[in-house]
């Protein structure tokens, strides 16, 4: 079974940083998506920032050119958030998905969020908050 545990969230003002981090521990896949969920109060999950351990990196247009989604050899997971806005104001999540070998994902192509729904991940973390005041 695969367990993870965000952490790095806080309070910044607008413009500020942080590094958001996922420890992963159990059984990890040779191949999977990794990706950064959030959500805000009233608000939808939303797919941020996904990663495929093939190779390949993709983001919301939300985000993109601020966020920045990477992965360490001892499995962790990152996410450098840059020009921080009050609309990233959200609890962060991150999740994994196995990838079958028939599943095509060149360039991480399966790991869209518009590909890949958060229903089809089967391992979350508990999640972290994030709040950026103006």
């Amino acid at each position: 079974q695969v367990q993870l545990q965000e952490s790095g969230g806080g309070s910044v003002q607008a413009g500020g940083s942080l590094r958001l981090s996922c420890a992963a521990s159990g059984q990890i896949y040779s191949s999977y998506c990794l990706t950064w969920f959030r959500q805000a109060p009233g608000k939808e999950r939303e797919g941020v920032a996904s990663l495929y351990t093939g190779g390949g990196l993709h983001y919301a247009d939300s985000v993109k050119g601020r966020f920045a989604i990477s992965q360490a050899s001892d499995k962790t997971l990152y996410l450098q958030m840059d020009s921080l806005k009050p609309e990233d104001t959200a609890m962060y999540y991150c999740a994994a998905a196995r990838v079958d070998v028939s599943t095509y994902c060149s360039g991480g192509y399966c790991c869209r969020i518009n590909i890949r729904p958060s229903s089809e991940y089967a391992y979350w973390g508990q999640g972290t908050q994030v709040t950026v005041s103006s």
